[in-house]
């Protein structure tokens, strides 16, 4: 299969034999969730989380079509896709994060690419569209050694810049300057079932011809197309860091093998529009893709996607184990529990400084921010000692409504807001750069823009928490069924 390494500008080419690509330029988050498995809690290791933002500890169809944007580029695709997140673990036994392709210290995320492959069997059978509610996982987190049947075919791995061979089942023992990792899905479902207990026996791979493609079994006689995930981790900052006699990457469940790599996908489509796609795009239609589904949203609006961190824990940077209970080289064991973990949005972990009570401002969102066409323009001002508090005491005094921070040290000013600049609800947007003046705050991003707002008649009133719950997608009412512990 040819595959395109995409970063932050580039567009993902599609194979000649696939329908059709889903461009997750970004993601939502890196956290501790996985609805799937683990719903209404925290999910036993982290997980790289892409989609719509209607994504959460507990979800169905309906939430995820209820998303108000999402990290990838068809608009009809409102579905989540989630794999574990990829770590180095340093001599030291500490463990740092490896970022995926597009990371930036701006704020811009990597994503993935979903591959829709249209591989029917020898029959030449209809495929289906995926039904509402349905889901499904490939792949066993538990798993630390090679098969060679189709499930462990499915997962495979590529050392990108450090020798350039064939794709391997496990991680690249060489060095390599990017490690991409690749999981296929079964495609034939039993045409009953949206799910089943371990998310994987509704459906199974053909049974015969490969994975990716062959007849379908008659206890499974529905063929959906293939799903196939990539994604790229950029490791050529770790290759002075080798140490011992053996790879040093490990996935964020324990696994330093790489057999251990899995996805998830919760179905979010329009299902008419994903019918009439895998109907009508089939191989050497390259145009049927863009005729089907019209317009996309651009790589920024996907960007701008992101959801609040909802679990008070560190799963980036360096960290002295892994988030969880998650031993190196073996499955974590039942008895091991994971720490108390409260599942609320923290003001912090959204970016924004509660002014409600110390100055009677309070903070609207992440909205659009263009250079050329600034989102507030009344008056301005920049340094290397901006702070919220700052911005928000200069808006003060030229009695604008609005106060808003971009890209780290810029102040803006005014009294409007265009509807496309501003926040979008229940995502906390691009707004990801420490204040230049204080570390400890966030002042926008790069095409992002920290908005603060002038409170009326005492309406700031416990408005933080509020805008906390907004945010994070919760209601006050079920905040309670969302702790552990």
């Amino acid at each position: 299969m040819k595959s395109v390494l995409f970063g932050l500008v580039a567009a993902l080419a599609t194979p000649a034999n696939s329908t059709f690509v889903v461009q997750c330029y970004s993601r939502l988050f890196d956290q501790r969730a996985d609805p799937l498995v683990s719903p209404g809690t925290a999910a036993g290791h982290v997980h790289t989380i892409s989609g719509g933002n209607g994504f959460n500890f507990t979800m169905d169809y309906n939430s995820a079509r209820a998303s108000k944007c999402s990290t990838c580029n068809i608009k009809q695709d409102l579905s989540n896709y989630w794999s574990p997140k990829l770590y180095f673990k340093a001599q030291n036994g500490s463990f740092l994060s490896v970022p995926i392709i597009g990371d930036t210290n701006g704020g811009d995320m990597g994503g993935m690419a979903i591959y829709y492959l249209t591989r029917g069997g020898p029959d030449n059978d209809k495929l289906r569209a995926f039904p509402p509610g349905f889901r499904m996982m490939a792949g066993d987190s538990s798993k630390r050694v090679a098969t060679d049947d189709f499930a462990g075919r499915a997962v495979t791995h590529k050392c990108v810049g450090g020798g350039d061979g064939p794709d391997s089942k496990g991680l690249p023992t060489t060095k390599c300057d990017t490690i991409r990792v690749q999981v296929t899905f079964p495609s034939c479902w039993d045409g009953k079932n949206v799910d089943s207990a371990n998310h994987k026996t509704h459906v199974v791979y053909p049974k015969d011809g490969n994975y990716d493609g062959g007849r379908c079994p008659s206890t499974h006689p529905v063929h959906f197309p293939t799903l196939f995930y990539e994604v790229y981790y950029d490791t050529k900052s770790f290759k002075n860091m080798w140490y011992g006699n053996k790879q040093p990457f490990v996935f964020s469940n324990g696994d330093e093998t790489g057999y251990g790599y899995h996805g998830d996908f919760l179905n979010g489509w329009d299902e008419a529009v994903l019918q009439k796609a895998v109907t009508d795009c089939l191989d050497g239609t390259p145009d049927c893709p863009a005729q089907t589904f019209g317009e996309f949203r651009s790589q920024g609006d996907t960007q701008a996607c992101k959801l609040p961190s909802m679990i008070n824990e560190q799963v980036s940077g360096v960290l002295l184990a892994l988030p969880g209970c998650n031993p190196v080289g073996q499955a974590a064991p039942a008895s091991c529990n994971a720490p108390r973990i409260s599942l609320v949005a923290s003001p912090q972990s959204m970016g924004y400084v509660d002014l409600t009570k110390s100055k009677g401002w309070k903070y609207i969102g992440c909205g659009k921010d263009d250079a050329g066409q600034r989102t507030l323009s009344a008056a301005q001002t920049s340094g290397d000692s901006m702070t919220v508090e700052s911005c928000v005491d200069l808006c003060k005094t030229k009695n604008t409504l609005y106060a808003g921070l971009v890209y780290g040290g810029e102040c803006y000013c005014g009294n409007s807001i265009a509807v496309d600049k501003a926040p979008v609800k229940g995502s906390v947007g691009n707004c990801l750069m420490k204040c230049s003046g204080n570390d400890k705050e966030v002042c926008g991003g790069a095409g992002a823009i920290s908005l603060y707002q002038a409170c009326k008649g005492g309406a700031c009133s416990s408005l933080a928490k509020r805008e906390s719950r907004r945010l994070a997608g919760l209601e006050a009412a079920n905040l309670e069924r969302y702790l552990v512990g």
